[in-house]
């Protein structure tokens, strides 16, 4: 069975045959999930995070299971681009789904060069910018805390970008919008929103962190309510379009982001538990919108306030 048509949306004029895509950090490569899913029901992947230079990431543990979720503090661990380019994309011209990197940084440049490797290399669709980074030029604050420092970033990478651009905007923020409109009016195509929400975890009994780093980055469901507000109010406040991502773990999960104002939406934490994850919740909202009597694009930002 493939996906029906009720489930194609187009994001910044890529075509997507579904609106789930697997999101940046939990999805591998990509290649490291062959064989496990129906890629047919993927409308895109996020590569991992990718950097200059190879990183090998935080110290352990970096995984903690939470009520309703999950932390980690994997430190953006990857093996550089040009590893990327050379040993993983190869792997990947052939999954009948759009493909983005998830391209990082510590300064502009760790971007601009980044995206600069993955322009000579076929079988992307388009980049999406982690700007929850801190700036190590400014002091370490995050490129996404501040809309001065993220309209530089963007339009940095905008002028070497021939693909469309999705920038990844943080949630640690007092308000999205300002964030939002700053990508937006850089030259961003579209916009992801919600990165992890920065969270402690300790043990009573050593009263250390659970987890190596200290702090982590929490996801899951229990994130969800928050993301979806913060979906909604992005949404509102550009005219770009809004990838929601944030505890999707079932196809009624993505509908309600496509409703708050997503054109597309990313699935995390869901395939550490089931690696079909995607796949089951393309299915599962192919069967809601087929019980609605509607499409995807139709969903899109229909809520009744």
């Amino acid at each position: 069975m493939r996906p029906s048509s009720r489930l194609a949306v187009s994001l910044f004029g890529v075509p997507l045959k579904t609106p789930i895509i697997a999101a940046s950090g939990t999805f591998a490569y990509g290649v490291e999930f062959e064989g496990l899913l129906d890629w047919e029901w993927l409308g895109g992947i996020v590569v991992k995070g990718l950097s200059r230079e190879p990183i090998a990431g935080n110290p352990p543990p970096r995984l903690w299971e939470t009520e309703g979720g999950m932390m980690n503090s994997i430190g953006l661990q990857n093996i550089g681009v040009r590893a990327f380019v050379k040993d993983k994309l190869p792997g990947l011209r052939g999954a009948g789904c759009a493909v983005f990197a998830n391209v990082f940084g510590y300064q502009m440049e760790d971007y601009t060069e980044v995206v600069r490797v993955l322009e000579d290399a076929e079988g992307l669709a388009g980049y999406e910018l982690n700007v929850s980074c801190p700036n190590t030029k400014h002091g370490g604050v995050q490129f996404g805390a501040d809309p001065g420092m993220l309209g530089e970033v963007v339009r940095a990478v905008r002028a070497v970008a021939k693909r469309p651009l999705l920038v990844k905007l943080s949630p640690n923020v007092a308000k999205i919008e300002p964030l939002a409109l700053a990508a937006e009016e850089a030259g961003a195509d579209g916009i992801s929103l919600v990165n992890t929400f920065m969270a402690l975890a300790i043990d009573a009994r050593t009263r250390k962190p659970r987890i190596g780093a200290g702090f982590g980055g929490l996801s899951g469901p229990a994130i969800k309510p928050i993301a979806l507000r913060m979906v909604h109010e992005a949404w509102r406040a550009v005219k770009i379009p809004v990838v929601g991502l944030g505890g999707v773990a079932s196809g009624e999960d993505a509908a309600e982001f496509l409703i708050a104002g997503a054109t597309a939406v990313e699935v995390g934490t869901a395939s550490f538990w089931d690696p079909r994850s995607c796949e089951r919740i393309a299915r599962e909202l192919d069967g809601f919108l087929g019980d609605e009597g509607t499409t995807a694009r139709e969903l899109v930002g229909t809520l009744q306030r």
